[in-house]
């Protein structure tokens, strides 16, 4: 039986030595649903107990700041209040034990109030309430108002307010400032929640007055504010408690310099230095240029005589055998291609992309083996633009502003979206739903649908209906409102990982499979952790990622089709509230391959034109009626079908020996080949068409001088471009070495088809042009006859009479000279500011909802991707010095792991590093100590919901080599998960790799300088996007290593194949060095980023400049004509023509089909980069070269002059000895008969 009749205190003594309360009276009547007993003291003027014996020894224990010693020690508090007390500061030294002097400042605070021995000069009783208990009347304290300097509440709540709970992740202030949290608490609101009966702890009201010095106004009588000594962070406690942690209090932490900022730009004198450079070298170069003296030296004719005499035979033996060598020719290509039933085609970016001996591949395979793989994640990211907000005036946490997506039926039409996926699996033979594949990190072996990790709002509320439909009155510093989902919804973003909001729904923040949802994962588009105001949800599904070859991977698959799916179909439901962008795990490779699938027949039709083209083009026209006749439509596709079957034939071989191809190989080795191909098609051709026969010579036989002729400059492409490829090969990126390899093999066979099945086919075609048969109707004869006379076309006179006297006048070969070198230099500068990279977004077709996704993506999301610093074996974690190198509470070393990951995330634009990591240690910590209430249950199994002791280490989450006697011995693997800042460019996330790495080796030094650790430990860091960008940190090196190597070839064959001629191989290498820079320059100018599909392309460019450029400088080499200037206009009339219908001509149609893709990549690497190579290619090789050679080519071959001459003459002396023995009335149609009006000569010996 108790009666409480509150009573108001109007006057109080205030003296030194005397108390204003001593002795518990009984419980607070008005105070329920506290977490400890409400015990309130008596109301008791009377002068401070001595203490001694057991009392005193309490008192030193509690309250040690009061201990004057045994005898000499007052206070105003009993056994049982010290006992109380003693309770009451465990529970809130629970949450503030890392920072010892935080502490005992909130010790102090309290037992000052409680205990001291002037109690009444501090403290002014405002109620008190007589209480009956067993029939006797107390009055009791049930309120009363505390004093204290401004000085001693200010440090001790600066010591405080920084401390964090490794359990929560978040601040130990924000559980003890009431609405206010930690961003808004300060000394004064600290204060208040304490004094606050209504907080679960306090027994009674406690007005807390913080009082400035020097101020007494509004204070009693007698009264004095308490100011003693409150310890700061970094100060040990008289008790001898080590200084706070850094993370725990920033005056503790050691000065470390900021990190060093980016590079300035290189300025010479405040300007650009690179454009200073190149001004410079353009000037020093037009210098040089307008100074050249020429200057000659040798040739040998050797090479060409062998080269020559040789592909004559063979041409003649192929021509004269031309079924029998098809016939051979189709048998090797198809024992070649035989081998695409074996063909295996990468389609895995990691596989693709990243060396299996690469540093990031072997990362990710140590992770992948002892964490598993990183799940794979199906994502959607919804909003509600146009929707109005509201405020809410909350009880505990004031007004809040919440936004138009923040609404109730929005979060439970996303709960009702989220639960909607299941499908009938035939590889399980039953219903699948997200428990068959999902990732439960609580429970893998057999999870429920409650165990699968759903990241979203709702989980905040367990995903439960009911949970998110509470409410509940609840009383606040004597205010009653009603509080629901949005309270905490406030709460539990700031403290995802509590078990219990302090609201009296007492709901927990955690997810319904066991873990924390970070704010930043469930909401997006808000500022400053206002996370009321947040523009978009996010709903995140993470899947087992299993090995391919798992049913369960299959499963998996399915699931997110079927994500896909409902996902779709929902947009376009009437109803959806929503407006949302969505992925899945298989969406980046699904959207490749159906963009590929989709663009063949655009390559198809870019073929096609290419294939009308040659078709057209190699025909010799001279009159309507032999249109049919001199029609090259079956010689341009048995050029088509050389390049096919040496691609084939390359792919085939290659499937033999087990070098997978990839779809990039699919689409560029063809395109490679046919530019190729069809160059040294034209030139051959046209060369024929060109040629008149010989008196007395065969078919035969002029097919075989012709060849002759011309496949020493074939051959010089070719051995050049495929020896360049061989060498590409040695690059480390896998796509790009299968590339070259493919490459490589491709153009070699495509050359030895063109010498033995092509001869054969223009054999044959010369054989029905000559009996003047139709093409396509073998059988039907014309009767009008071929002109006498070679058929020169259209474009060698037009180029011979009006180009290259224009290109090769005096004033515009200055101009030329003068514009190509400014071209180079401006490349040069521009090369230094081209991006390195390749935004994932390119990789998508146009009007892919990937591209929806990653707009918002990088516009709502607040924090990168997660990524681990991972630890190998070899470090002892159970040492007390290994246990402070990677813990950050107090003791801990202030240059830990995980505080120099803290470090690092206060230099987010620098380190890239937005979150810091939790340490496992320090939960370990927190585990072993008596005092925590953390992590004492068993989660699983038999004991499930039993003490699990400190000894156990079955259910531990890190990886242990297990001895049958000891729990613990070597950790083979352990992370500390961190984030990233948002990274939304190829230049961040390749930044972010590099700043990790730097940070981990950082990390990896200081922890194998403590004794016993292994000097092959190592720390290192890992996220699921470093095997793609790591790449880029070395791109530039790799691509200027395989470009030279493909150079080098080219110069080498050139000055072999030109008999040792150097200045033709230099010439011809600086113009291919020209494109190729002048390539880099336009990239930078029309936004191509460098990146592996661009080397390749510009691996390819060093192949065509091959093709635009040799064949040029050999018919200059080769050249009888007296001056430079006219060897150059010879070369440019007759093989300038061939090149510009054979190179330049065959790739610009099929290139610009190519701009009609619905891919980026191809519109971007193939349509733009192709172009611009091609273009390029054509302007030097047939504007620039001819020009530097009537400079700086070499003089006339004086033994190809004789050679050639001698040849002459012979030829002539023949001709005439023949004219006297017979009337050649064959091949020339008959124009050399017997004129009746002549008389015949006879012959003469």
């Amino acid at each position: 039986m108790c009666v409480c009749l509150p009573q108001v205190v109007l006057e109080a003594r205030h003296e030194p030595g005397y108390c204003a309360f001593y002795e518990e009276c009984g419980r607070n009547p008005t105070v329920a649903g506290s977490l400890l007993p409400p015990i309130i003291p008596c109301l008791n003027y009377s002068r401070a107990r001595a203490l001694e014996g057991e009392h005193y020894q309490q008192l030193k224990k509690v309250c040690p700041m009061l201990d004057r010693g045994e005898g000499s020690t007052t206070a105003c508090c009993s056994i049982k209040q010290l006992k109380s007390l003693e309770m009451s500061l465990m529970l809130s030294k629970a949450v503030l034990m890392r920072c010892p002097s935080c502490a005992d400042n909130f010790a102090h605070l309290h037992c000052i109030n409680t205990c001291s021995p002037d109690q009444t000069t501090t403290i002014n009783v405002t109620r008190t309430m007589n209480i009956t208990t067993l029939g006797i009347v107390k009055e009791a304290v049930v309120g009363y108002q505390a004093y204290l300097s401004t000085s001693f509440a200010d440090k001790s709540f600066e010591s405080c307010k920084n401390v964090r709970i490794p359990a929560t992740g978040g601040y130990a202030i924000a559980t003890m400032c009431g609405r206010y949290g930690s961003a808004l608490c300060t000394a004064q609101r600290w204060y208040d929640f304490q004094g606050d009966s209504s907080n679960g702890l306090a027994p009674l009201d406690i007005d807390f007055r913080l009082i400035p010095e020097g101020v007494t106004e509004g204070i009693p009588d007698g009264v004095v504010p308490y100011a003693g000594r409150a310890l700061g962070c970094n100060e040990m406690t008289p008790t001898g408690a080590e200084v706070c942690s850094c993370q725990d209090c920033q005056a503790s932490c050691p000065v470390v310099p900021s990190p060093p900022p980016p590079a300035e730009p290189f300025t010479i004198g405040g300007v650009d230095g690179y454009l200073v450079l190149c001004v410079i070298f353009l000037c020093v170069l037009i210098l040089a240029f307008l100074l050249f003296v020429t200057c000659t030296d040798k040739n040998s004719l050797a090479t060409q005589e062998f080269l020559g005499s040789g592909f004559r035979a063979w041409g003649t033996l192929v021509a004269s055998h031309p079924l029998k060598v098809l016939l051979a020719s189709a048998v090797v290509t198809a024992a070649f291609a035989t081998g695409l039933m074996h063909i295996e085609l990468t389609t895995d970016p990691v596989q693709l992309w990243s060396a299996p001996n690469s540093r990031a591949r072997m990362e990710k395979d140590f992770h992948d083996k002892h964490f598993d793989p990183f799940f794979r994640t199906n994502q959607m990211i919804l909003t509600a633009p146009g929707r109005p907000g509201h405020f809410y005036d909350s009880l505990l946490f004031g007004k809040q502003n919440f936004s138009g997506i923040i609404a109730k039926d929005l979060i439970l039409e996303l709960l009702k979206l989220q639960k909607k996926i299941q499908f009938w699996s035939n590889d399980l033979n039953r219903m699948a739903s997200l428990k068959d594949v999902c990732f439960a990190p609580l429970n893998p072996s057999n999870p429920s649908l409650t165990d699968c990790a759903v990241n979203s709002l709702p989980q905040y509320f367990q995903n439960s209906v009911d949970n998110l439909n509470a409410k509940v009155n609840m009383t606040e510093l004597g205010v009653t409102k009603e509080v629901d989902w949005r309270d905490h919804f406030i709460y539990c973003v700031n403290s995802p990982l509590s078990f219990k909001d302090i609201t009296d729904l007492q709901l927990s923040c955690m997810a319904d499979y066991g873990a924390p949802v970070f704010p930043f994962l469930a909401v997006g588009g808000y500022e400053n952790e206002g996370y009321t105001t947040a523009e978009a949800l996010i709903l995140t599904f993470s899947l087992n990622n299993y090995p391919r070859d798992n049913v369960k991977f299959k499963v998996a698959l399915e699931w997110e089709q079927r994500f896909l799916d409902i996902v779709q179909e929902y947009q376009k439901s009437p109803g959806n509230p929503f407006t949302f962008a969505y992925m899945a795990e298989r969406s980046l490779e699904d959207e490749i391959n159906r963009t590929t699938a989709e663009d063949i027949p655009i390559f198809m039709i870019s073929y096609a034109v290419i294939f009308v083209y040659i078709a057209v083009a190699l025909g010799e026209y001279t009159s309507f009626s032999r249109i049919l006749v001199d029609s090259k439509f079956l010689v341009g596709l048995g050029g088509i079908l050389v390049v096919g079957c040496s691609v084939l034939a390359s792919m085939g071989f290659y499937a033999w020996i087990g070098i997978p191809s990839s779809l990039i190989i699919l689409q560029v080795v063809p395109f490679l080949v046919l530019a190729v191909g069809a160059d040294n098609i034209f030139i051959f051709v046209l060369e024929y068409q060109r040629d008149a026969r010989r008196p007395g010579e065969k078919r035969e036989e002029r097919i075989g001088r012709v060849l002759g002729n011309v496949a020493p400059s074939m051959l010089l492409c070719s051995l050049s471009e495929s020896v360049c490829f061989f060498l590409g090969a040695l690059s480390t990126m896998p796509a790009v070495k299968s590339f070259a390899l493919y490459a490589a093999l491709a153009v070699l066979m495509d050359f030895v088809l063109q010498m033995t099945a092509f001869v054969a086919l223009l054999s044959l075609d010369a054989r029905r042009q000559d009996g003047n048969r139709c093409e396509l109707a073998c059988c039907v004869s014309v009767k009008t006859t071929a002109p006498s006379k070679p058929n020169e076309g259209f474009l060698l006179p037009a180029m011979r009479k009006y180009y290259a006297p224009v290109l090769l006048h005096p004033v515009t070969r200055v101009i030329v000279i003068v514009v190509f070198i400014f071209m180079f230099i401006s490349s040069i500068y521009l090369m230094f500011y081209v991006t390195v990279g390749l935004d994932q977004e390119l990789a998508m077709p146009q009007g892919s909802y990937m591209l929806e996704y990653f707009k918002y993506l990088y516009a709502y999301f607040e924090v990168g991707v997660p990524t681990y610093f991972v630890t190998t074996k070899g470090f002892n974690f159970t040492s007390i010095a290994g246990m402070n190198a990677t813990c950050s509470s107090v003791g801990c070393d202030p240059f830990s792991l995980t505080q120099k990951i803290q470090y690092a995330t206060e230099y987010p634009d620098l380190s890239y590093m937005a979150i810091p990591a939790n340490s496992w240690v320090d939960d370990f910590i927190d585990w072993l100590n008596p005092g925590s209430k953390c992590c004492r249950l068993y989660s699983i199994g038999p004991n499930k919901g039993k003490f699990c002791p400190a000894s156990e280490c079955e259910y531990q989450t890190i990886k242990l080599r297990k001895s049958k006697v000891t729990c613990v011995s070597v950790l083979l693997a352990t992370r500390f998960m961190a984030y990233h800042t948002a990274l939304t460019t190829s230049k961040e996330f390749t930044a972010a790799l590099k700043i990790a790495r730097e940070l981990a080796h950082n990390i990896t030094l200081s922890m194998r300088s403590i004794p016993g650790t292994s000097q092959d430990f190592e720390v290192f860091p890992y996220t699921v996007t470093y095997v793609f960008y790591e790449q880029y940190l070395t791109i530039v090196s790799e691509g200027l290593f395989n470009i030279s190597l493909c150079l080098l070839p080219t110069f080498v064959v050139c000055c072999l194949l030109l008999g040792m001629d150097l200045r033709s191989g230099a010439l011809n290498l600086l113009t291919i060095i020209m494109i190729t820079v002048d390539t880099v320059g336009v990239m930078t100018l029309w936004g191509i980023d460098y990146n592996a599909v661009a080397l390749i392309n510009l691996v390819t460019a060093v192949g065509i400049s091959v093709e635009f450029v040799s064949h040029m400088t050999r018919s200059f080499a080769m050249s009888i004509q007296p001056t430079h200037v006219e060897r150059a206009k010879e070369a440019t009339a007759t093989m300038g023509s061939a090149v510009f219908a054979g190179v330049a001509m065959t790739n610009l149609p099929g290139i610009v089909v190519l701009a009609f893709a619905k891919a980026q990549l191809i519109q971007i690497f193939f349509f733009r980069l192709n172009l611009v190579i091609t273009l390029l290619g054509m302007a030097h090789g047939l504007i620039f070269l001819p020009v530097l050679l009537s400079y700086f080519g070499p003089g006339v071959n004086k033994a190809v002059l004789l050679r050639l001459q001698q040849a002459k003459a012979q030829e002539l002396e023949l001709s005439s000895n023949a004219k006297n023995i017979y009337d050649n009335i064959g091949y020339e149609n008959q124009e050399n008969s017997p004129n009746p009006h002549h008389p015949v000569r006879t012959p003469h010996h």
